[in-house]
């Protein structure tokens, strides 16, 4: 399975970017979808989350503001980001797995995540 992210970029502080990540190699309809970010000296840091069964998690720094969704005939996900603020920026990672359930990926675990993408950054300036 390969993930592989794009649409970083850098953009002013109020801003959008739409991130998205194409899964090849699995059927995706299969697999659940995260979006995980990692700032400079931070960890890891779980921001969305979509279930088989389409049911979405938020981290709350980023409720009202993200959205994830995916499109199984496409084998796509995505992230819109909207209103965009400096403590956004960081590498951003897709994510995919198999075992955990919908409602389990609130904890945002990212042992529940077994195929990940190699990143796409985002600088968000003020």
């Amino acid at each position: 399975v390969q993930l592989v992210e794009s649409g970083g970029d850098s953009v002013q502080a109020g801003g959008s970017l739409r991130l998205t990540c194409v899964v090849s190699g699995y059927t995706q309809s299969t697999l659940y979808m995260g979006w995980f970010r990692q700032a400079p000296g931070k960890g890891r840091e779980g921001v969305a989350a979509i279930g088989r069964d389409g049911l979405t998690h938020y981290a709350d720094s980023v409720k009202g503001r993200f959205t994830i969704s995916k499109d199984n005939n496409q084998n796509t996900a995505y992230l819109q980001m909207d209103n965009l603020k400096p403590g956004d920026t960081a590498m951003y990672y897709c994510a995919a797995g198999l075992v955990a359930a919908s409602w389990a990926l609130a904890h945002f675990d990212p042992h529940d995540f077994r195929y990940w993408g190699q990143g796409t950054q985002v600088t968000v300036s003020s």
